[in-house]
């Protein structure tokens, strides 16, 4: 059956182009996540407070197949995600990622951790602002989401700092370790 409205971006809209490197200031650079970057993803996923919050947990060999599905993820326009690094350092310090990738409303949720040393900085907070700011101004996205359980008044703290505003609660909607929690929706619109 035929669309009446044409989708907001076209497939072929992320994978036609390299995914890019985007610079924050010269402090931080977002970058495409690398295989040799597996021991920095099995460390932050074995951090208790990202583990309260993110229920997996990988090891070496894993991450590398996690990294190898998030690159992929460009590829099919399913998700992309980035490692957080130092504008001096290439190692990982955080990602963040668009989940949930949706052409046809434009849409995508935001998603990110930090490593325990580099917590507290602004990290994820300029973080999600300037991915927000490209995928919202350089690839087309109508509105990015951010839901995080209402326990974690840190990420309230990130949207609230990266322009998302606070759309509302959602009972009991989100499954931590701890059981179900009710989670903010925030949201930012092109």
């Amino acid at each position: 059956m035929p669309r009446l409205i044409p989708p907001v971006l076209t497939p072929g809209s992320i994978n036609n182009r390299a995914q890019p490197d985007i610079d924050i200031n010269g402090e931080l650079l977002l970058r495409r996540w690398k295989v040799k970057d597996a021991s920095v993803v099995a460390t932050g996923y074995s951090d208790p407070e990202i583990q309260r919050f993110i229920p997996y947990s990988y090891d070496i060999g894993e991450a590398v197949d996690v990294i190898n599905g998030w690159n992929d993820g460009w590829n099919h326009e399913t998700r992309a995600c980035w490692a957080i690094t130092r504008g001096s350092d290439d190692t990982p310090i955080g990602r963040i990622a668009l989940q949930d990738l949706d052409l046809i409303s434009g849409s995508a949720e935001l998603a990110y951790w930090v490593l325990p040393l580099f917590r507290g900085a602004g990290v994820a907070s300029l973080a999600a602002a300037a991915l927000s700011n490209w995928t919202l101004n350089e690839l087309g996205f109508h509105r990015l989401e951010l839901i995080h359980s209402v326990k974690n008044l840190a990420s309230c703290l990130v949207a609230e700092r990266a322009q998302f505003e606070l759309e509302g609660i959602a009972r009991s909607a989100g499954l931590y370790s701890d059981g179900w929690h009710d989670v903010h929706l925030h949201g930012r619109l092109r």
